[in-house]
């Protein structure tokens, strides 16, 4: 008998590999084991619906939701943002500053309140020298006044990629490993499907946990995928936990960790996002990035950020 968990077998959809197909019932194809807290099991009793509960980890939007959602309020801000030596983990580079965005009326601006740079962060133009930065400057930095945005997600993530160069293709790819994990990235070379961690073939791969657990005193369920350990170094997240809020499965907190190495490119990166309630919004508030990453026309960079919001 089983004392603490139980070990049930699931069936996990298989999704048709075109990036706009409809979602396809295969109950024939393969099916998962899933280690469920006793719990679960118990309260499933009581209509707690497992395989509607793993549908939504699947289609979840509320993770980019409260990005976006950021896009539409006023908020103080506290960035860090480290450049290490190639080797080693000596700072060559940082920024440190307090910024304040500023929604009013459709629009936003922000100011920066207070900032300290050091090394060669910006170049002669005040322009970012390191990738990683110029990411989280699109992400949480605003230039000027812009207007008419929304919190929408259907499709947002995959439109960013088209009709765009190079750099904006790379920027929406990078968004789309970050707000929709375990998702299928489309036009990144060498990985293929790796990067999908519910279709069938990459789902094997994983040992799949539900529990219950506390995060940040609010009751949750954690969802976590862990690699088995003979296919550690075939897969593309070597971690992903996430809790979500058990009165609306809106996400609490993530913790995710990436590695892939080709020779075209490299990447070992973990990273952890708290989100809050905020009024009738969902918002993150705390973020913390770690990245060692090396593209063949980037060269390598490591880079850690933290950034804290206080709306």
């Amino acid at each position: 008998m089983i004392s603490y968990r139980l070990i049930l077998l699931l069936f996990v959809w298989s999704w048709n590999s075109g990036p706009a197909a409809a979602q396809v019932l295969d109950t024939n194809s393969y099916f998962a084991p899933i280690l469920i807290d006793e719990v679960i099991i118990k309260s499933s009793d009581k209509g707690f619906d497992i395989k509607d509960f793993i549908e939504r980890i699947k289609n979840d939007t509320t993770f980019y939701k409260a990005f976006r959602s950021m896009h539409l309020v006023t908020y103080n801000a506290e960035n860090d943002i480290r450049i290490f030596e190639k080797k080693g983990n000596k700072v060559k580079a940082s920024l440190t500053s307090e910024t304040k965005q500023i929604a009013r009326n459709g629009c936003r601006t922000m100011n920066v309140l207070e900032e300290k740079v050091t090394g060669d962060f910006y170049n002669r133009k005040k322009e970012y020298n390191y990738y990683t930065a110029e990411l989280y400057a699109s992400l949480f930095f605003t230039k000027g006044k812009i207007c008419g945005e929304d919190n929408i997600v259907k499709g947002q993530l995959e439109k960013s990629v088209n009709g765009k160069g190079s750099l904006e293709k790379n920027k929406a790819r990078l968004k789309q490993l970050m707000f929709n994990p375990g998702s299928r990235i489309q036009g990144i070379p060498f990985m293929g499907n790796k990067s999908a961690i519910f279709d069938a073939d990459i789902a094997r791969m994983y040992n799949f946990r539900l529990a219950v657990e506390d995060k940040n005193g609010v009751p949750c369920y954690l969802f976590e995928a862990t690699p088995k350990k003979e296919y550690t170094s075939e897969v593309v997240y070597k971690q992903f936990r996430t809790w979500f809020r058990q009165s609306d499965y809106s996400i609490v907190s993530r913790d995710y960790a990436l590695s892939y190495s080709t020779l075209a490119y490299d990447f070992d990166v973990t990273i952890h996002v708290d989100l809050q309630q905020k009024g009738d919004l969902l918002l993150p508030v705390y973020i913390s990035y770690r990245g060692n990453w090396y593209a063949f026309t980037k060269g390598r960079e490591k880079v850690s950020f933290t950034a804290k919001f206080d709306y």
